[in-house]
């Protein structure tokens, strides 16, 4: 009987360990500030892909970090062209170039892009039952938006993989279901 206690007592203290780190990760990351959205210029947001555009006076949260990377990061995976004129806007921040979306590209929230280090990178995606990699070519910039650079989009929440086509035809999501995924990523 007294290993059992014993057994007991570890258990309890194991779930209240794994629970308080799973608190303090989730409290690593809080916001950093906001921003005041400003009407675009006519014709200065460009909606492709649904993207947002942002609104005159609604207060937009930022950040300058993001969840911790694990091999199994939690992320909403978003649909973004990086293609010149696309709903990108101006070119990629690791090479100042734009990208075809017929190849497997993405922007990460700006936490997740480390000022750069992940750039040209491969990371896996695992969502839909399948897999793909991703080399990393930008950033979704969480701490700024509503301005020119920005293409008058909101700011990026701190979990975003943003993805080209290519990412979403590979994962086998049905076009007329893109837009918004739960997925996985790690670095490849």
């Amino acid at each position: 009987m007294k290993n059992f206690s014993i057994l007991a007592c570890t258990l309890v203290l194991l779930a209240i360990v794994i629970a308080c780190s799973q608190q303090i990760d989730a409290q690593s990351c809080k916001p950093s500030g906001g921003i005041r959205g400003k009407k675009p210029p006519p014709g200065q947001c460009n909606k492709e892909n649904d993207s947002d555009c942002c609104v005159q006076g609604k207060f937009y949260t930022t950040y300058t970090c993001s969840p911790p990377v694990s091999s199994s990061t939690k992320a909403t995976l978003t649909l973004n062209s990086f293609q010149k004129g696309g709903d990108g806007g101006g070119p990629s921040e690791c090479d100042h170039q734009y990208h075809s979306d017929d190849k497997p590209v993405v922007a990460l929230s700006t936490g997740w892009y480390k000022g750069g280090d992940r750039c040209h990178n491969l990371i896996s995606i695992n969502g839909n039952g399948r897999s793909v990699k991703a080399m990393v070519v930008d950033e979704c910039d969480s701490t700024m938006g509503c301005d020119e650079d920005h293409d008058y989009q909101p700011p990026c929440p701190n979990n975003i993989v943003d993805a080209s086509k290519a990412v979403w035809k590979a994962l086998g999501v049905s076009e007329d279901n893109w837009g918004d995924l739960d997925i996985t990523w790690s670095d490849a």
